[in-house]
């Protein structure tokens, strides 16, 4: 079956793609099928319908719905646009986990689709410079990617959304201060998070 909705401790997340421009020595998805026990590979890439269809009735437990899967959420920039206003229009906070490459990916500035649909902007950083973040996340676009990931970050907060930079404590302290200092100059927020 695929699985296009699973949850997380309190939150619901949402599975839309396997499809991501990045290759993480780090990732989760080297070597693995699923996540707490949910498989995350997609044989087939949900419609709209779909992923409602899965929906649970309820979903005044959640504090949080994620747009996370196995692949890079933004691939289906679309999707993310209605499935969020649908998602809102139940109350609900909505969440995106992205590399922050969408722009490249699409050519275009596609930041505005987000508006009214995304309430948080959670956008994965992983190093302090072009050529650390190229050598960590191996995306397709190079080292370019590095940049356009700032850029992205800082067109969706302009819009309006809580944007949060994150990183993984496993590329190490020195590079996490770095990260941090980087955030520190360029008015974002980080977080760090434990290698699981």
């Amino acid at each position: 079956m695929n699985n296009y909705v699973y949850e997380v401790g309190n939150n619901l997340y949402i599975n839309l793609t396997n499809q991501c421009s990045n290759d993480c020595f780090f990732c989760i998805r080297n070597g693995h099928d699923e996540m707490n026990g949910t498989n995350l590979w997609l044989e087939k890439e949900p419609t709209v319908a779909d992923v409602l269809a899965q929906l649970p009735d309820d979903l005044s437990k959640y504090d949080e719905v994620v747009f996370c899967g196995f692949g890079e959420p933004t691939y289906k920039i679309d999707m993310l646009h209605e499935l969020g206003k649908f998602f809102k229009s139940k109350g609900k906070v909505t969440r995106i986990n992205t590399n922050g490459q969408a722009n490249l990916v699409f050519g275009e500035d596609v930041c505005e689709k987000l508006v009214g649909a995304i309430d948080k902007v959670n956008v994965s950083l992983n190093a302090s410079n072009a050529k650390e973040y190229q050598r960590i996340c191996k995306s397709i676009f190079g080292e370019d990617s590095f940049e356009a990931m700032l850029e992205f970050a800082h067109r969706c907060q302009d819009l309006g959304m809580d944007v949060i930079m994150s990183v993984v404590d496993i590329i190490g302290k020195d590079e996490v201060d770095a990260c941090q200092k980087l955030c520190d100059e360029r008015g974002l927020k980080l977080r760090v998070r434990a290698f699981e």
